[in-house]
């Protein structure tokens, strides 16, 4: 709120936007803003598009380059608002040359991921899908649906932060062993039982999730050598990021059986695909197009996030971020500042 008590409205722009972002956005738009939603990507070729606005704001698979943060500067753009929490997708060097001011979303509702990767563990390990599918057309048949307690079970968890922990703790309730790797230990983990281990022997488990950031670090962190260390039949579960996974090398695994199930809300080359309806195109991405042939791979389009809760904290996170911003107001730890 400016000195006179009077909000700063200003026009923001929304790239690869959907009809939900539009239905909380305008929902919880406090102050005032111009909002115009955009239902294509940003990149060099659609960066004209945010003429005229002050601020944008991106979604996972924007491609924010130098080359784009240089067109939006050239336009007045003075702040880069990721409604995510990750911000691999951005130059923040860049940024900060240009003066841009970049912020993002760090915490919305961790539980919602978290316990997405739980669903998607237990729907592969009781294959409620397939029962469901049977059950439809009469086959009440158990062939083929067993599975095995998770009671009792090793879950190896790589990523402690906000959804890491979450998720470790659900799997505590489960009665489950839970492992974990992280740069840095989270003592109230431990003290409820979550043993802190390398990488390599967090590996071992027989079921490992994935909640770490992407960088350069991270990026294909599940290869061929990771993957060697694992043991036959592993349940691998990935609702962070697609770059923490190699594909094609994942689906050498699952030819020979070294993953046994692969559960995945993100895929490496996603932009392409999610947040989309192709049913009635020809996909030319061939390793999604193998993914989708295992009987024992779960795909869902990068919805472990989408729900009531967090969506409404996206939102006014989002707008708090950009008004704090937009009134070089003093941050508070929710502004997430990048750049």
């Amino acid at each position: 709120m400016g000195s006179l008590g009077v909000y700063l409205s200003m026009k923001i722009v929304f790239f690869s936007a959907q009809p939900y972002d539009k239905t909380f956005f305008a929902r919880f738009n406090q102050f005032d803003h111009d909002l115009v939603f955009l239902d294509i990507q940003l990149n060099e070729q659609t960066a004209e598009l945010a003429a005229g606005a002050q601020a944008v704001c991106v979604f996972v698979n924007d491609k924010v380059s130098a080359a784009v943060v240089q067109k939006l500067s050239a336009l007045g753009i003075s702040i880069i608002a990721l409604r995510c929490a990750g911000f691999n997708n951005i130059d923040l060097e860049a940024a900060k040359s240009a003066g841009i001011r970049v912020c993002r979303v760090p915490a919305y509702s961790p539980e919602a991921v978290a316990e997405h990767a739980v669903a998607m563990l237990l729907t592969l390990n009781r294959k409620t899908h397939k029962a469901y599918n049977r059950v439809r057309e009469q086959n009440f048949s158990l062939q083929g649906l067993i599975g095995f307690n998770l009671h009792g079970k090793t879950v190896g968890v790589i990523g402690t932060g906000n959804i890491g922990k979450a998720f470790c703790k659900i799997m505590l309730g489960f009665g489950c062993k839970v492992v974990a790797f992280d740069l840095i230990a989270n003592k109230d983990l431990e003290a409820e039982g979550v043993v802190y281990q390398s990488l390599i022997e967090v590996l071992k488990a027989d079921i490992i999730s994935l909640h770490c950031p992407l960088n350069e670090q991270t990026k294909h962190l599940i290869n061929a050598d990771t993957i060697a260390y694992m043991k036959h039949g592993v349940v691998l579960i990935n609702t962070s990021r697609g770059g923490l996974v190699h594909t094609k090398e994942a689906i050498k695994a699952l030819k020979s059986g070294k993953i046994g199930a692969l559960g995945i809300d993100v895929y490496e080359q996603e932009e392409k695909l999610f947040f989309r309806n192709l049913s009635e195109d020809i996909i030319q991405d061939d390793d999604i197009q193998r993914l989708m042939s295992f009987p024992n791979v779960l795909i869902t389009a990068h919805q472990a996030f989408f729900t009531e809760e967090a969506m409404e904290q996206i939102a006014t996170t989002t707008l708090n971020n950009i008004q704090l911003l937009s009134e070089n107001a003093k941050l508070n730890p929710q502004a997430a500042l990048l750049a």
